[in-house]
Order: structure tokens, then C-alpha cells, then sequence
């Protein structure tokens, strides 16, 4: 029996050896394996050993996660925010020509303002239609030299006189209208030259339109004018302008820079302003242009100014929301302390027939009492002061001679057909 119990023995020993060596590799496989770490290397023996001798991989170092700290963020509260005010939010995008045209614009007006400055605020001398409507008259003069030169009035000359009145954009239906009023004239005096068809002519036109160019103001102040018209037509401009006539007769002037959605609006009012000494209300880009407006209309109120000078942001006028949001700037503005008592539509007289239409959309939506039309001087299309006035019966109330303050005048119709008829 001593032989089996040490056989019993050693396999039992066997079997306990065989569970510790089990147990073992497992521990090591969910471990894994023990790296050691390779041996440094030596770079001065690498370049001794020559081309072709491979060098050890470095140790592993640690990795930037392990290493780097996290960055420290500075969180900075909107100034608005942090005393209660307005946070400025950003308005549309812009083409980046119409961005350089805005910015262009501003410069131009503060370098002009820095002139005035060197030199003094110069007197403003208004200019005459004559000198600045050459262009405007070119398009007449060959007609009317031709008619002229006939000794009769004949079929012929009533073609070319209504040739001349569409060339100059007055437009087919006025320009008929017109000329069988002339017509009726010339049979009813006798007229036999053309001489004496001329002057009929130009009686017509002058008689269709005449009108009131007075810009109303109220019994109580403060007196407030609107500016509407679609972008790049002169409003800012315009305003400067008559906010710099209004100061010369001793009339406090608070320009609202309603027009939140172009690039550097604001900023050129806020020169011209600054160069007439008026005061400005603005707000955030991209803000809401009627209560901007509204707290202008509320601010000269307050300090008892004279007249409120409001931009409006530039409107298309085949865009019926903006329209709307046009109508409810002038509603807003009449529920303020001030009386809107002009809404005065900016047209670039050099887009003829189209200011026509824009005219007709804009009488719609904000009850337009007058008309501003701006680079005359530069129109060959002076007709459409007659289109407008004819088909609308809005009246012509400033017209732009020019780039200067003094060229913003006063629209005189005797003047202006004068002008237009007269010889070169």
C-alpha cells in the first residue's frame, strides 16, 4: 500500500501545479504583455555604423492629450447685454459692389466735409437749370432746330416735336396728350410759324406743371419729412443737403438713420450731421428703421427742434413685404409727437421711364407728397419731371444740379422748360 498512497501524492501534486499555471496565463492574457522598454541608443555609434545601419525606435513619448493644458476661454458678455442695452445684430449681406459704392460714398462726403473745414464753410449759391441741363437739352436742340428752320407747320413738324418729347422721356401717352392740347391751341389762335408752335408748347408744358413746391411744415413742431426710394438714388445724400439749407436758416434739424440694412448708411449721415450741425438718432444694424424713427421723432420732441429728417432703408418696388414694412414706417411715424407733413420720394432722374413706376408703387404704399429728383445734371431723360407730374399729379418739389450742397434747389417749372428749349 505504501507505493500507491506516494503515486496518490505526487499526482495530486501534478493537478494543484496545473490549476496555478492555468490561473496564471489568464491573468496574463487580460493584462497583456509587459513591454520592456527598448535600450537607449547611442547616435554617435548609428552615424559610425554607415548607410544601411537601422536605428532603434525611439521610446514612446506622451502624447499631447497627456500633456498640453486646456487653453483658457475668456467669455465676454455683450456690451448690451451687460448694461442693459441694445445688442447690435447684423444686417443682410451686401454685393461687394454695392459695399465699395457705400463706403465710396461716405469718403467722399467726409472728404468734403474736411475741405469745408480747411477752408471754411462756404456760401451756397444756387445754380441755374440752364447751365446744368445741357444734357437734358441736347436731346431737344437737333428737334427744335429743325422745326425752326421750316417756314410752315406741317405734318412733319408735329412728327419731330413728338419724337423730341419721347427721345426726352416724356413718354407716349403724355406726349400725345400734350400735343393735342397744342394742337387745339394752334387751331383756336391761328398759329401759322413755327416760331409761335414753340412758345404754344412750352406754355402747355409749363401750365401741366404747375403746382406747389413748398415743403410744408407744421403749425407744431416738431415738422417731420420722410425719405423713401430704393437704394442708390441720393435719399442720404438728399437729406444732408437739405439738412445743411435748414441750418443756414437758423432751424434745428434731428436727422433718424432709418436705414439699417446698408453698409456705412448710418455712418454718412451721422457727417452729414456732424457737418450741419444736426443732431442724429441711430440704432443697431440691421434694427427695426421705425422705431428708430419713432425715438428720433420722440428726441427732437424733447429738445424741441424744428424738423425731423428721416432716412428709410432703400426699398424695391417690386418687393411687396418690403413695401409694407415701408407703410408701417409712416404709420409709426404719425402715432409720435412730431406731424408728418412731407413723404418725399428720392428718384435718379437718369433711370427715366423706370422712376415712373417706382413712383406709382411707392404713392401706394407711404401717400407720397413730393418728388426729389437727383442727378439732372447728368439726365439726358428730363421728360420724366413732366411724365410724373402728368399721370400722377405728384409735384416736383427739389431737383439735384449737382454734387455740392447749394446744387439741391428748389424745382422751378418756368425755369426748367426754359432751360430745356433754350439754344446751345
Amino acid at each position: 500500500m505504501e507505493p500507491l498512497v506516494i503515486l496518490a501524492v505526487i499526482l495530486a501534486l501534478v493537478a494543484v501545479l496545473a490549476v496555478v499555471a492555468g490561473a496564471t496565463l489568464v491573468s496574463r492574457r487580460g493584462r497583456g504583455e509587459t513591454l520592456e522598454p527598448p535600450p537607449e541608443v547611442d547616435l554617435e555609434q548609428i552615424d559610425e555604423a554607415g548607410p544601411g545601419a537601422v536605428a532603434p525606435r525611439e521610446a514612446p513619448t506622451p502624447s499631447d492629450r497627456d500633456t498640453l493644458e486646456e487653453p483658457e476661454v475668456e467669455v465676454v458678455e455683450p456690451r448690451g447685454a451687460m448694461f442693459g442695452g441694445t445688442v447690435e445684430i447684423t444686417g443682410p449681406e451686401l454685393t461687394e459692389e454695392e459695399e465699395a459704392a457705400n463706403i465710396a460714398a461716405a469718403e467722399a462726403a467726409e472728404a468734403e466735409w474736411e475741405s469745408e473745414q480747411a477752408g471754411g464753410v462756404e456760401e451756397l449759391v444756387r445754380p441755374s437749370f440752364r447751365d446744368r441741363l445741357s444734357r437734358a437739352r441736347s436731346a431737344f436742340s437737333g428737334y427744335v432746330g429743325s422745326i425752326m428752320s421750316r417756314s410752315t407747320i406741317d405734318e412733319e413738324t408735329w412728327d419731330d416735336l413728338e419724337e423730341a418729347l419721347i427721345r426726352a422721356d416724356v413718354g407716349i401717352g403724355p406726349a400725345q396728350e400734350l400735343l393735342d392740347a397744342v394742337r387745339s391751341t394752334v387751331k383756336e389762335r391761328g398759329l401759322t410759324t413755327p416760331d409761335e408752335l414753340i412758345d404754344a408748347v412750352k406754355d402747355e408744358m409749363k401750365a401741366r406743371l404747375a403746382g406747389s413746391v413748398e415743403l410744408h411744415v407744421a403749425e407744431t413742431a416738431p415738422t417731420v419729412w420722410l425719405f423713401v426710394g430704393v437704394n442708390g438714388v441720393g435719399k442720404t445724400t438728399t437729406i444732408g443737403k437739405l439738412g445743411r439749407r435748414l441750418a443756414d436758416q437758423d432751424r434745428t434739424v434731428v436727422m433718424a438713420a432709418g436705414d439699417t440694412f446698408r453698409a456705412a448708411a448710418a455712418e454718412q449721415l451721422t457727417m452729414w450731421a456732424d457737418r450741419c450741425g444736426a443732431d442724429i438718432v441711430r440704432g443697431a444694424e440691421g434694427g427695426d428703421p421705425s422705431s428708430i424713427i419713432f425715438d428720433a421723432i420722440a428726441s427732437a420732441s424733447a429738445k424741441g427742434a424744428d424738423v425731423v429728417l428721416a432716412d428709410t432703408a432703400g426699398r424695391l418696388h417690386t418687393k411687396s413685404n418690403l413695401m409694407d414694412e415701408l407703410a408701417k414706417v409712416r404709420r409709426v411715424a404719425d402715432k409720435g409727437d412730431g406731424t408728418v407733413t412731407e413723404v418725399l420720394l428720392v428718384l435718379d432722374a437718369t433711370t427715366g421711364q423706370n422712376g415712373l413706376q417706382q413712383a406709382r408703387q411707392f404713392t401706394e404704399a407711404t401717400d407720397v407728397t413730393g418728388v426729389v429728383l437727383t442727378k439732372m445734371d447728368g439726365s439726358a431723360k428730363g421728360g420724366i419731371v413732366f411724365a410724373i407730374r402728368s399721370e400722377l399729379g405728384i409735384p416736383i418739389k427739389l431737383v439735384g444740379l449737382g454734387e455740392t450742397a447749394a446744387d439741391l434747389v428748389d424745382f422751378d417749372a418756368d425755369e426748367f422748360i426754359d432751360a430745356l428749349f433754350a439754344e446751345e
